[in-house]
């Protein structure tokens, strides 16, 4: 990225003047600073955090719940959760917990919000349902970039999204004219080409 005239010269810079650079570029860049202090002060693990962030996901969940005003502000909330767990992945690097929230969320908002979203008229809902199946193709690629083995960990979580998708009519029409295979969640048995397969999806004009 940078040329080695450019890290020669930083290197020779005064400890002092190292100092005052690295908190200047802290101060215009959050998520560094974040990450840094994690690594740095926090005393913390990422197993801590992460079940602060699930706490946090699932009182916003309920939050959107309890005050639900239409489909349109339902995904705006979801979106929201949603940056929140990018937020915990920036700073901690949690490759599991971006798995695990992700699976949460999805289950505790098809699981509370069922009957509101069911009355909503397919047009009105029709963005959310197609978020919740773009997140749901990322959770599976996340998951298939991972070791084998951890597979078995999201087998329940997946197999519970995949039945709680039998409950929504219109959901389970968009992920058939999506491509996305409810049985892949039920049985646990993500394709080995998910990531080009869901990159020809994309490029074919489907999940949008």
């Amino acid at each position: 990225m940078f040329d080695k005239e450019f890290k020669t010269a930083i290197q020779n810079l005064s400890d002092a003047e190292k100092d005052k650079l690295i908190l200047r570029l802290l101060k215009r860049d959050l998520d560094l600073a974040n990450r840094l202090y994690f690594e740095l002060v926090d005393t913390e693990t990422v197993e801590q955090k992460r079940e602060k962030a699930s706490a946090l996901v699932s009182d916003k969940v309920k939050s959107a719940n309890e005050h639900f005003h239409s489909i349109g502000v339902l995904l705006m909330r979801v979106r929201a959760i949603s940056g929140d767990i990018n937020e915990h992945v920036k700073i901690t690097k949690d490759k599991h917990g971006e798995i695990a929230l992700n699976l949460q969320m999805l289950i505790e908002v098809l699981m509370i919000n069922r009957m509101a979203i069911n009355a909503s008229k397919p047009a009105d809902s029709y963005k959310f349902l197609i978020y919740v199946i773009t997140r749901i193709y990322k959770i599976l690629i996340l998951i298939k970039a991972l070791d084998e083995d951890y597979l078995l960990e999201f087998r329940d979580d997946l197999e519970r999204l995949g039945n709680l998708l039998g409950d929504y009519d219109l959901l389970m029409r968009l992920c058939v004219h999506n491509g996305l295979d409810v049985n892949w969640l039920i049985h646990c048995e993500i394709p080995d080409d998910i990531m080009a397969y869901h990159k020809e999806l994309k490029a074919n004009g489907f999940l949008k």
